[in-house]
């Protein structure tokens, strides 16, 4: 458990500082559309820390998938649900979305339709990869027979 620690640390440092600069790609597309002109100093602070903070759990909960004895489906729930949690806190904190059933509601749908298209394309990749790497042992197989 120990190593499963320090490991969720060290990726969580790794990850964190992604959230600021994705945090000023936002603010910058808030202004250029007209959303936000001006930022109060608290709006800035709180912005920063809380996708610091974000992107340091986001990053870390790779972690999850590393202690082998839990079974794949109840890590990505695990995963999925920190992350969900995560994301929502943050949004409400800074004033990104209304803490209403709707806004909610439809946070939640595009959240889950956002993470079932990455798992997606996570599965079929590795898939692909794991049918080429059978495919190459299967042909060092067949060449060391023949020798």
């Amino acid at each position: 458990m120990k190593k499963i620690i320090k490991e969720f640390i060290h990726k969580g440092c790794c990850a964190c500082g992604l959230g600021p600069l994705v945090l000023a790609v936002v603010y910058l597309i808030l202004q250029k559309i007209g959303v936000a002109d001006m930022l109060s100093v608290n709006e800035v602070c709180t912005g920063i820390i809380s996708l610091l903070v974000l992107a340091f759990i986001a990053g870390g909960m790779n972690a999850v998938y590393r202690i082998e004895r839990l079974p794949l489906m109840v890590a990505i729930l695990i995963h999925g649900s920190v992350l969900y949690f995560g994301y929502l806190a943050t949004y409400i904190i800074n004033g990104w979305l209304e803490a209403g059933t709707a806004p909610i509601l439809v946070f939640s749908a595009i959240f889950v339709i956002g993470y079932l298209i990455i798992w997606a394309f996570i599965y079929l990749t590795m898939k692909k990869r794991t049918a080429q790497v059978n495919e190459m042992l299967k042909k060092n197989q067949c060449t060391a027979k023949e020798d």
